[in-house]
């Protein structure tokens, strides 16, 4: 009997990404600072699940993401709340997931829907698509098939362990997921965690590298092409443009591993600890977080060595003096 084998091309440019990220992902594990500072893991795994709910439309900010998984109390929507606990409890078992196993698959479900989705757990009854807005990107196949597919995918991704190139397994494997659409919510979140979980296998930094950020950033293009490969009969697109986010997010992540290096002040690390990538402050809202009363002794010990060594950037460089003056991690 013949198994399911997903519909893919290896092209030039995929090598050259396989090539460039393996590269990376070495720099990063050389990096001992990085799996070893427990805070770098958690704002990374905290702006994985921002990012990831954010792409469904949850609406809290990465502040309130923050505040839900310290135990804080947050006012805002009671079910994207819990879909916060949820995801949180779901990326806490990335290390235990068997990726190739159906009753991983719905148990995790089960943790990422709990209390959110009727059918939490459990394969859907019911026909689906896959929409980006209000736009319908393509219908999936009928629940009836669900089962099986599934099933054939998992089995393909067991048979070629150590055959497929991980982060090339990773890839198909989320875009026919999607494809299958096999549970009536939470789909988008799974095929993102599960893509973490296969690279995980791989190299165990990635349990920690905040790939759903990137997707993120570019939502309008991920969405672009799961619809060409829809189209094109193929994961090709979907493929290349999952190594492209890979290899720009562990940009971000070696620049991380650096920051960590002794070389830098205790003084510049404790800034860099408060800050979130992306997000802009100002000097107060610094100032507060860490404890300072003292502007002058901030700018000196603080801000002005992170803004000379390229790690924190103003928002209005041409009017340092303004009122309206924010700062950025990089």
């Amino acid at each position: 009997m013949e198994h399911y084998i997903p519909p893919y091309t290896i092209s030039d440019r995929m090598l050259t990404l396989v090539s460039a990220i393996s590269e990376k992902v070495g720099k990063v594990a050389f990096r001992k600072e990085f799996g070893s500072q427990p805070h770098l893991r958690k704002n990374n795994r905290i702006r994985s699940i921002h990012s990831s709910l954010k792409i469904e439309a949850n609406s809290l900010s990465l502040r309130q993401v923050r505040d839900v998984i310290d135990g804080r109390l947050v006012f805002g929507d009671q079910k994207e709340i819990q879909e916060v606990k949820n995801a949180f409890r779901a990326y806490e078992c990335i290390e235990k997931i068997d990726p190739t196993s159906v009753d991983d698959l719905k148990a995790v479900h089960g943790i990422m829907t709990y209390r959110t989705v009727e059918e939490s757990g459990r394969f859907r009854k019911g026909n689906e698509g896959v929409f980006s807005g209000d736009k319908c990107i393509f219908v999936c196949p009928p629940p009836a098939r669900v089962s099986g597919l599934i099933h054939d995918l998992l089995l393909w991704v067991k048979q070629n362990e150590g055959k497929v190139h991980p982060l090339i397994m990773a890839a198909v494997f989320h875009y026919e997921f999607v494809f299958i659409h096999p549970f009536a919510d939470g789909n988008g979140r799974m095929a993102r965690l599960w893509h973490t979980v296969i690279l995980y296998k791989w190299r165990s930094v990635f349990a920690y590298i905040p790939l759903e950020s990137q997707i993120e950033r570019f939502q309008e293009a991920y969405y672009d092409a799961i619809a060409r490969c829809h189209v094109n009969g193929d994961s090709n697109v979907f493929i290349e443009f999952m190594l492209e986010m890979i290899n720009q997010v562990l940009d971000e992540v070696v620049v991380q591993a650096q920051q960590s290096d002794a070389e830098l002040s205790q003084y510049v690390k404790r800034l860099l600890d408060c800050m979130e990538f992306g997000v802009p402050y100002t000097a107060r809202e610094i100032m507060e977080t860490l404890g300072l009363k003292s502007r002058e002794t901030f700018r000196k010990n603080y801000l002005n060595p992170a803004m000379e060594l390229g790690l924190v950037s103003m928002t209005l460089p041409d009017k340092p003096n303004s009122k309206n003056q924010r700062y950025v991690k990089q």
